[in-house]
């Protein structure tokens, strides 16, 4: 049975390709883009090919990129994930409403502290690992906890500049 994202009645597609329309079938090899915001459920892009994958950079200005090979699931495999899925959709809670121009709730998500790609890229180069979305709030929680003792510090030595040696001092042990 096809899903609203494959625009397609054929039971043999996966994913029709972004850029051609023409279909991916199950099992098949077909190429993701490598940048992560072009991989996320509500955007997430599939290519039949390289060539179709190189006429989507320059219409979403990627400075560096690659087009991954992947490889679709089986049918079956498709249709247990699709049945996780609306088992899971189905048991969460319904989203809190913002009401914007209130004080932030501190239980709700953070905003991330660092450049998310300029990160990735260093991890890439130095060690050609890929870096998790997940570790962005982890590494933006300890920055926070690294920035509350140069705050101390600071004000312990009566200023109202955080300096280079606030941080020192902790991170040199």
């Amino acid at each position: 049975m096809p899903t609203p994202e494959q625009g397609s009645a054929d039971a043999n597609t996966y994913r029709l390709c972004s850029t051609c329309k023409k279909p991916i079938a199950f099992e098949a090899t077909y190429y993701r883009c490598s940048v992560s915001t072009c991989n996320r459920s509500r955007v997430a892009y599939y290519f039949c090919s390289v060539p179709c994958w190189d006429a989507h950079v320059p219409e979403q200005r990627h400075r560096d990129a690659w087009a991954e090979p992947t490889q679709a699931p089986s049918r079956a495999a498709y249709q247990a994930e699709l049945a996780r899925e609306s088992e899971s959709a189905s048991a969460e809670p319904p989203a809190a409403r913002r009401i914007v121009g209130s004080k932030p709730d501190p239980t709700e998500e953070r905003e991330i502290l660092i450049v998310v790609s300029k990160l990735k890229a260093y991890i890439k180069t130095q060690s050609a690992f890929s870096t998790s979305d997940d570790v962005m709030p982890a590494l933006s929680d300890h920055l926070r906890r690294l920035c509350d003792r140069a705050i101390q510090n600071a004000s312990a030595a009566g200023r109202k500049t955080v300096m280079e040696r606030d941080f020192r001092s902790f991170l040199e042990r």
